[in-house]
């Protein structure tokens, strides 16, 4: 049944590519819009055609037409360092999350602010997280030093907050969450998560990257932003990359305490950071619903392509609720596979760490799964022979 309704929604956005676009908050994209062509500079922006690129959980339906037309307008500005834009920007945030402007940080992606404050919290003692979590920004905290304290996952590659409070130790300076977590796309309950924050804040501070949780089906419940007003030593990342399509444009933020704020401030570069037509397209796309949820039907659509396939070609999957799935390719290698699907002009990631037969597979445009999903029984036969 998933596996008709996905065939179903492929053959729709098809036809409608054939009739000249897809529906989009300020009009349409059209279908070279979203083919990443050959510019008139030479340039490629994007995947070369006839290439399915579902390495890098982007949303390749974005920018939105809303966020298009102010960067346009910003770009005419370019030579002018940020202001006017960013106070706008910080403003809506501050808004919409009744948290006070001034514990709103800025940085190039969320990568910039989750950096800042494992650099500082790494000074302080060891940071706490999951043996599998997208750990790349507290990577330069250890080469200056720091260390890392992983805890194993659960049979089901879950992660144990039980386990990880009880690893809590004297000399741990900060928790790391990644919720939901990349790569395996799985969400935390929200209950317990919220009760493990505000027990494990006593201890340390609590980072929980929340970049992927306007994809979970419910972003409101699974967010912890309500436990830095309560007063919790409790930090919140995000970022403009994933379902608002801007990737490409680096825009990303952290909600915390005036103290952990300044933290952060210690090590950023602050607002030189950022661009102009970046911040532009962020404020033209916060509030903007219709591209949003779009996007966000896209994905789920493509997810439950990707999720499909995988069943009915005999593997499992942990259950998503991002913008990318974690398949379970058994004793195959995951690193083989990914250069086999290469082959056949298909990008997916390789392995995570030392999980060989786990492989990440990104919801791109709904036809790019589909060529996914046309390669997939050819490799693994390739694989299996």
């Amino acid at each position: 049944m998933k596996s008709a309704l996905s065939r179903r929604g492929f053959m729709g956005l098809t036809s409608a590519m054939a009739l000249g676009g897809v529906a989009s908050s300020a009009g349409l994209h059209s279908s070279r819009a979203l083919a990443a062509p050959q510019t008139a500079s030479g340039l490629l922006y994007g995947p070369a055609p006839g290439v399915a690129k579902l390495n890098a959980n982007e949303n390749p339906y974005g920018p939105s037409q809303s966020a298009i037309a102010a960067m346009a307008e910003a770009s005419a500005m370019g030579a002018y360092y940020i202001g006017d834009a960013l106070t706008r920007l910080r403003s809506m945030i501050s808004e919409r999350f009744d948290i006070p402007a001034s514990q709103v940080s800025f940085s190039s992606g969320s990568s910039g602010v989750l950096t800042y404050l494992a650099l500082a919290k790494a000074r302080e003692g060891k940071i706490l997280g999951p043996d599998l979590f997208w750990d790349t920004t507290t990577r330069a905290a250890l080469r200056q030093g720091g260390e890392l304290v992983r805890i194993a996952p659960t049979s089901d590659l879950g992660l144990d907050l039980d386990a990880l409070y009880g690893a809590i130790t004297s000399d741990i300076s900060m928790v790391q969450i990644c919720n939901p977590n990349n790569p395996t796309g799985m969400v935390l309950d929200p209950v317990k998560l919220r009760e493990f924050c505000i027990k494990a804040s006593k201890k340390c501070t609590v980072l929980v990257d929340e970049a992927y949780n306007e994809i979970t089906d419910n972003p409101a419940a699974n967010s912890m932003v309500p436990l830095i007003l309560q007063g919790h030593d409790v930090v919140v990342a995000r970022t403009f990359s994933k379902l608002y399509g801007l990737a490409g444009m680096r825009v990303g933020y952290m909600l915390a305490s005036e103290e952990n704020t300044a933290k952060v401030a210690r090590f950023s570069l602050g607002d030189y950071a950022l661009n102009q037509a970046g911040v532009a397209a962020a404020v033209a796309s916060f509030d903007d619903t219709a591209f949003l949820t779009y996007s966000k039907e896209r994905i789920l659509e493509a997810r439950e392509l990707i999720t499909s396939t995988a069943l009915a070609n005999g593997l499992s999957v942990a259950p998503s609720q991002t913008s990318f799935v974690y398949v379970n390719l058994g004793s195959l290698n995951a690193e083989s596979f990914r250069a086999e699907m290469a082959r056949q002009n298909v990008l997916i990631r390789g392995i995570y760490q030392d999980y060989t037969g786990w492989s990440r597979v990104s919801c791109g445009r709904l036809e790019d799964v589909q060529q996914y999903a046309a390669a997939m029984p050819r490799v693994l036969e390739a694989l299996n022979a």
